[in-house]
């Protein structure tokens, strides 16, 4: 890229041709004058000028990736002729540097859970995340969808293959970085999770997450090699149906219905789901339905189809996860062939109650970053704002609400982490019995955290945690994608509670001398 000097952009500063320099950048802005939200004048005042300590008092540095790329013409530097290359110090820690706003093994603290692949993965994911989703997680979520495109260059990179972790026979791409399935492990999972929520968007990342776990270990040989490979190549999307208008937490009392024809090989299926996920978008669709008696013992999953007559989508306007797809269905009368039972008939209880477990541990990975993120952002405003003549940061109560956001998000991150060991050494059977009752409290834990560290940081930024976009613009989008997980896969109190009677059943099993 081609470098001028100070010297040479302090040139151009009139109307018909003006430049500006940004964080070592040179724009030529002379066509935006025009379009520029914040009128000509501010340009025109600062043309010609390193305006980077201007720029980072109003602008949200995305927006150089998105709108200023169009306008990027070089580098601020040694003319060209004579410029030379520097090799940088090598970074004491991976990432901004800001203390806490990465997992402390990021920064030189010692882990026992990670090694070389899991620093690779690490890499690998936020060099795309920085790319590919960060500059267009506002404009999407505006939008309220999520392009085509990105779940093909996801799927193409191998990172949906990763979500649940796939085998090989089903993958039209590899896995990332060198990784297979049999040196796949749940703290991969953990930092692709935990990279791809740096976007500071519950929408994206719940759009591309897709509702394949039921399928991947239910599902019949011919239903997986339907669904799989075009969903993990990102051609397809599959989103999962539980929650209805009659019954959230409450699995147990679905009533949407599937009766099988006369001829015994079509189940008919009437009802509807409500505040599905990806429900707008999804190609197959994973739906709980009733097929036997009342309570957990009748019901059963089936694969739909959007293809198939009688099954319809309209939108639901939420408070947060704008770009996910949120949806209410309705099945009238849909025809569905019998193989495409997920699973044994009447035992869907038992395959929507064997993820539970990992999507709650999903929800409280998620939260860990999304608080680091609110707190992240604060931080970093508060070394630039200015209030009564003092930065934010030399105010004690600023201090006290980024230490009290601190001392809760490594908590919680640290419980996380020994939950995912857990999922990783423990059987299966063993899990079942042991994580339950931790992992419901987890779960509303995180979203505890989640939703003070997103208070915490709005307050910290002021009026502007109130305005869509600009500076604060993924902690006003957070503080709205709270609910998301205060809610959905169980809601808080349904957790605690659910947390306290484990304890007193795990008590009565160990012979606990009460």
């Amino acid at each position: 890229m081609k470098s001028f000097t100070l010297e040479e952009v302090s040139k151009h500063k009139s109307a018909n041709d003006i430049w500006i320099a940004i964080n070592g950048n040179v724009y030529d802005v002379t066509n935006w004058l025009i379009d520029h939200p914040g009128g000509r004048a501010i340009l025109l005042k600062h043309g010609g000028t390193d305006a980077s300590e201007q720029f980072a008092k109003f602008h949200n540095p995305n927006i150089l990736n998105s709108i200023g790329s169009k306008f990027l013409i070089g580098k601020l530097g040694l003319p060209q002729a004579i410029d030379k290359e520097v090799k940088p110090k090598e970074a004491l820690s991976f990432g901004d540097g800001v203390a806490f706003g990465d997992p402390q093994w990021y920064q030189g603290v010692k882990s026992p859970y990670y090694d070389e692949s899991h620093y690779r993965l690490r890499n690998c994911i936020r060099e795309f995340v920085d790319k590919e989703i960060m500059p267009f997680a506002h404009e999407w979520n505006e939008q309220g969808y999520l392009p085509k495109d990105i779940y093909l260059k996801f799927g193409k990179a191998g990172y949906l293959a990763c979500i649940s972790p796939i085998p090989e026979k089903y993958l039209k791409y590899p896995m990332p970085c060198g990784l297979t399935l049999k040196t796949f492990d749940p703290f991969h999972e953990l930092v692709l999770a935990d990279e791809l929520c740096r976007c500071g968007s519950g929408g994206v990342v719940w759009g591309l997450i897709g509702g394949l776990p039921p399928i991947l270990h239910f599902g019949s040989e011919e239903l997986k090699q339907k669904v799989i490979p075009e969903c993990v190549s990102g051609e397809k999307i599959c989103c999962l149906c539980i929650t209805e208008p009659y019954a959230g937490s409450d699995v147990a009392n679905i009533k949407t219905t599937a009766t099988l024809t006369p001829d015994g090989e079509h189940f008919i299926v009437n009802g509807e789901k409500k505040w599905i996920t990806n429900g707008m978008f999804a190609d197959f669709f994973t739906v709980a339905v009733r097929t036997g008696g009342e309570g957990a013992g009748g019901i059963s999953l089936l694969l739909l189809e959007r293809s198939m007559p009688g099954l319809t989508t309209r939108k639901i306007n939420t408070s947060g996860q704008w770009c996910s797809g949120t949806a209410y269905i309705t099945f009238e009368n849909v025809k569905v062939p019998k193989s495409n039972i997920i699973g044994q008939i009447n035992q869907g209880f038992k395959v929507i109650m064997y993820n539970f477990n990992h999507e709650r541990v999903g929800m409280a990975i998620q939260c860990v970053r999304f608080s680091r993120v609110c707190y992240e952002e604060a931080f970093k405003y508060s070394l630039k704002r200015k209030t009564f003549g003092k930065l934010l940061i030399q105010h004690p109560v600023i201090r006290q609400k980024l230490a009290n956001m601190i001392r809760q998000i490594e908590s919680l991150a640290v419980w996380t982490e020994s939950i995912v060991y857990q999922t990783k050494t423990l059987s299966k059977k063993e899990q079942n019995l042991l994580l339950g009752g931790p992992t419901a409290l987890l779960k509303a834990h995180s979203s505890f955290v989640f939703e003070y560290c997103a208070r915490e940081a709005a307050q910290i930024f002021g009026g502007l945690a109130f305005t869509r976009g600009g500076q604060a613009e993924k902690v006003e989008r957070l503080y709205r994608d709270v609910r998301a997980y205060a809610i959905p896969g169980g809601s808080e109190e349904i957790m605690l509670d659910l947390g306290a009677k484990q304890a007193i059943k795990m008590s009565q099993l160990n012979g606990a001398k009460l």
